[in-house]
């Protein structure tokens, strides 16, 4: 059904690397996917983004120079807030509040401190889309004092990344979704496994290579190589792993490499908020075996379209492998289809935009 009302959304990419890029991880897809649900369903979007972004199939992407923010996910608990000068942050934000008045609310997708704390300062509504778990105490007091604050303007990923978030009960979950047109189905796999994901500590590849030596089953590694010296340490503490890098890919080339796996193995050392790579799996028709942490303890179905893991445990890698033959690819695909389409994905923001709006209007 088409949506009750067109809304004129001023949205705000993340400010730590160009999109299109791969180095803003998952929340390059949220953006993405937010974009093309919403624009399909008649909504205006213009969006904000550092300059050399790359964005297909968007109403508007206008620009911004200036100096990139730090990652929070190599952030400790104590590290302090900073905008490096000329910060392009700064710019967005400002940009943001001198064309407020042509929009009816703005989306961001911004981990960082300063779009939280200048909410106040804005007449119109900001929704803030929060797409990693807790990872620092300042992100930690600004996120809760908005919650509190603007209450039902904060939403995130799922209700496992809520948990580590104070006032863990006020977040609005909105999720994601792949934009299915783009996924094949493939029936029968070869005899791969696969892995995605940023090449980075936190991200726990050292696990699945492990299973993968141990069983001397083939390993796809996807992803962008973020830590050249985590993954030259890793060639060099498995070296009979059957491994192949398949560097980072556009859509297309990774659905084409990822469908013909037997599954996906997920192995984070930290919280996922979501999850991404599990849905694009999904969409193939892959199982997906994870450690149960996380994301993606809300998306895969144990027994059904994948398997859920002790965390950090290589053994128990090992053993949901033995079971991946027990796994439905048909049923994959139809999660995917009922649950992370980009049209789903879209109501569930239009729904939410009303609620924040009819709270505006009557304060």
């Amino acid at each position: 059904m088409p949506p009750a009302q067109s809304y004129r959304i001023l949205l705000i990419s993340t400010a730590v690397a160009p999109l299109g890029t791969g180095l803003g991880g998952g929340v390059e897809l949220f953006v993405q996917n937010a974009v093309q649900g919403l624009q399909q369903r008649h909504h205006r979007l213009t969006v904000v983004a550092p300059e050399k972004s790359v964005l297909s199939n968007c109403d508007r992407l206008v620009q911004i120079s200036g100096k990139l923010q730090p990652t929070a996910h190599t952030s400790q608990r104590d590290t302090p807030v900073v905008m490096p000068e000329p910060s392009v942050l700064s710019a967005m934000m400002t940009y943001a509040q001198t064309v407020q008045a042509d929009y009816d609310i703005i989306l961001h997708f911004c981990y960082d401190w300063l779009p939280f704390y200048l909410t106040p300062f804005f007449q119109t509504p900001i929704a803030h889309y929060v797409s990693m778990g807790s990872l620092t105490d300042a992100m930690d007091v600004v996120i809760a004092q908005t919650t509190m604050a603007f209450p039902g303007t904060v939403a995130v990923c799922t209700q496992a990344q809520a948990a580590t978030l104070p006032h863990p009960h006020t977040y609005r979950s909105i999720g994601s979704a792949v934009d299915l047109s783009l996924y094949d189905f493939c029936a029968t796999p070869g005899r791969a496994l696969g892995w995605m994901g940023r090449i980075s500590p936190e991200k726990g590849l050292e696990d699945a290579i492990a299973a993968a030596q141990a069983t001397q089953i083939p390993l796809k590694i996807l992803g962008k190589l973020e830590n050249q010296a985590y993954w030259e340490h890793l060639q060099s503490s498995y070296p009979h792993a059957p491994i192949e890098y398949l560097g980072f890919l556009d859509t297309r080339g990774l659905q084409a490499a990822i469908r013909t796996c037997r599954a996906l193995l997920m192995t984070p050392k930290w919280i996922e908020a979501f999850g991404n790579v599990a849905i694009e799996a999904l969409a193939c028709g892959v199982p997906v075996l994870a450690y149960h942490r996380g994301g993606p303890t809300e998306i895969i179905r144990p027994g059904k379209t994948g398997w859920l893991v002790e965390p950090d445990s290589v053994e128990g890698l090992i053993d949901a492998i033995a079971k991946i033959d027990c796994l439905d690819r048909q049923a994959c695909r139809h999660q995917a289809e009922t649950e992370y389409s980009l049209d789903a994905l879209a109501v569930r923001y239009e729904a939410w935009f009303q609620d924040i709006l009819a709270r505006d209007s009557a304060t």
